[in-house]
């Protein structure tokens, strides 16, 4: 399905750099969580009931980080100390594009090559240079496992809102977990102390 162009989203971007591990190494990190083809037909279902759902799912998440000064904090400028709107506004269109492409669950090189980028958006050696901005140079470590129980959490009343029963909504969530704890252990790279990762 093809959608507009979001500014700064890299998916499939040939400058984007590839990634320091191979797909053989990834799948087995999949292994590792638990993470097999069920969990792909899982989330694949999942988009069709998400997709016309990505404002009011990303509502909730900016309320939570909007609702902590110290997440907030990622976002604000360094002149002046206080949340830069147009960042927010790029990065929100970049997580709504985010959730449908954990959705598609289409795990192949560019994939996989993102993942890292988003990671290195989220560390100093790369934070603000896509949207040119003076924000706060970089988000501790810290909030990013911690987070993947919000995000997942307030995800699934979404996913029960289309009538589906508990097992299913339960099979979508659970992939969801696993793809999040995948996604957050990659974005961890530049995080790693070289030749640690």
């Amino acid at each position: 399905m093809a959608t507009a162009p979001i500014p700064g989203y890299a998916f499939g971007d040939a400058s984007v750099p590839r990634a320091p591990i191979p797909l053989e190494e990834f799948d087995r990190l999949k292994q590792c969580v638990l993470f097999g083809e069920e969990d792909v037909r899982a989330l694949r279902q999942s988009r069709e009931i998400l997709a016309d759902q990505v404002e009011e799912i990303l509502d909730v998440w900016y309320g939570f980080v909007g609702s902590h000064p110290f997440l907030l904090h990622s976002f604000t400028d360094v002149s002046d100390g206080r949340p830069n709107a147009a960042y927010l506004e790029a990065v929100r269109k970049r997580f709504g594009r985010w959730i449908l492409d954990t959705a598609e669950a289409n795990y192949d090189q560019a994939w996989l090559d993102y993942q890292f980028e988003i990671g290195r958006r989220h560390h100093r050696s790369g934070k603000n240079r896509t949207d040119k901005v003076a924000a706060v140079e970089h988000v501790a470590y810290r909030y990013l496992p911690v987070l993947i129980y919000p995000i997942t959490a307030t995800l699934k009343p979404f996913l029960a809102k289309k009538g589906h029963g508990d097992e299913e909504v339960e099979r979508m969530h659970q992939a969801w977990i696993k793809s999040v704890i995948l996604q957050v252990t990659l974005w961890s790279y530049p995080y790693v102390k070289d030749g640690d990762f």
